[in-house]
């Protein structure tokens, strides 16, 4: 049985107490945690930056992956290496020679990723594909939490898991990750899913039985493919 990655989204935790966040998160049975910096400019929203990737890596002992919105992200890559990162996505439109900074980040022994905007094709991305070792698609459209799902991407979804096999890459998802979504593209091969407000964050219930209870639904789906 596949084992279906649960990130959840940093940016939506409650920093009043990001340490507890951290536990209850870590305790409640997810895989990873996925945080998104962002700088104002690729996307119109600031978000987590230097100091919290390198608090929560310091917090927990599972892998943490870093999701770049922003500019010129070969400019930042040194002061990320040394954090304990084990994913790096770039959106190949904010770099001018992206597979460049994919392979920096790959010599580095982290892994590389590509991050696909609803409304970035395929076929601008496809030769990178050659080189990244994950694809994420995007739902929304990225830098603020609870954005409406873009309903084209479910297509685009599809014909990037036709393609895993060819060029050896793993498909993710973020944005507008509810749990009739998780089930139905994970059934397709779609690995993991950064989770936020859509059906993590800001819901009533502990996050343990929240992951609980989908990670059930996951077991039983998948046994029922």
């Amino acid at each position: 049985m596949m084992n279906v990655e649960l990130s959840p989204s940093m940016m939506c935790a409650n920093f009043a107490n990001l340490e507890m966040e951290v536990k209850m998160l870590e305790e409640s049975g997810i895989d990873s945690f996925h945080i998104d910096v962002m700088d104002g400019q690729f996307v119109d929203n600031f978000g987590m930056g230097y100091q919290d990737t390198k608090f929560i890596c310091g917090a927990t002992r599972l892998p943490v992956e870093a999701h770049l919105m922003i500019n010129n992200p070969r400019y930042y890559l040194h002061i990320l290496f040394d954090l304990g990162l084990e994913v790096i996505y770039i959106h190949p439109e904010s770099d001018k020679d992206p597979a460049t900074t994919l392979e920096a980040i790959r010599i580095k022994g982290i892994e590389a990723g590509i991050a696909i905007n609803p409304g970035t094709s395929i076929e601008n991305v496809y030769e990178l594909l050659n080189i990244a070792k994950r694809v994420m698609v995007l739902g929304v459209n990225p830098g603020h939490a609870g954005r409406d799902f873009a309903p084209y991407v479910g297509d685009k979804t599809e014909r990037l898991l036709a393609l895993r096999e060819k060029f050896g890459f793993e498909v993710y998802w973020d944005g507008a990750a509810t749990k009739e979504r998780i089930l139905q593209y994970s059934k397709l091969g779609v690995k993991g899913f950064v989770l936020g407000t859509a059906v993590l964050f800001d819901k009533e219930g502990s996050y343990a039985d929240i992951v609980r209870d989908l990670k059930n639904d996951l077991s039983n789906s998948i046994r029922q493919k």
